[in-house]
């Protein structure tokens, strides 16, 4: 297994420019979905949901790069998939952390998920499937924009007292 030569440069199994790529679109779709939560004062918002998307490409692409090194020097079986589930579980606990109660209420809820969903943005992105990851933080703003505006005039005319 090359560890690295003297400059730190390893060889990978994606291109270190789709690499570079996938890093990069991970950043723009979580800005997408953080700046809707940045834009409603949410407590985690745009730099939150980029480090977030950012951090889940990255883990994926290096689980994925340990399997290819691990499976061509070894003929073993590893399980990428794994890693995936570390990541899955570390940003359900970012995301966690989010909600709290206040009062008979319960606030951060659509920010955790929001944290978790971005997560998923950058696994995808990892992967390379970037129209799902595109669509999915796409669905995303337009799921907590368009419902944030129909909920507040629901409850906006629940509250309202009637003439």
């Amino acid at each position: 297994m090359d560890i690295g030569n003297s400059f730190g440069l390893v060889e990978t199994y994606l291109p270190a420019h789709i690499i570079g790529i996938r890093l990069a679109i991970a950043a723009a779709l979580g800005a997408l979905i953080g700046f809707e939560r940045e834009i409603h004062t949410a407590e985690a918002g745009l730099r939150t949901h980029i480090l977030i998307s950012v951090a889940a490409t990255l883990f994926t692409i290096l689980a994925f790069e340990i399997f290819h090194t691990i499976q061509d020097a070894t003929q073993t079986n590893p399980d990428p998939i794994r890693a995936v589930e570390a990541v899955t579980a570390g940003i359900a606990f970012l995301g966690a952390g989010a909600i709290f109660r206040s009062g008979a209420g319960v606030q951060g809820l659509t920010t955790g998920a929001g944290m978790w969903l971005a997560g998923a943005v950058g696994v995808a992105t990892a992967l390379g499937y970037y129209l799902i990851a595109a669509g999915t933080a796409l669905l995303a703003v337009l799921v907590m924009a368009a419902l944030r505006a129909f909920a507040h005039h629901i409850i906006g005319e629940k509250d309202r007292p009637r003439d």
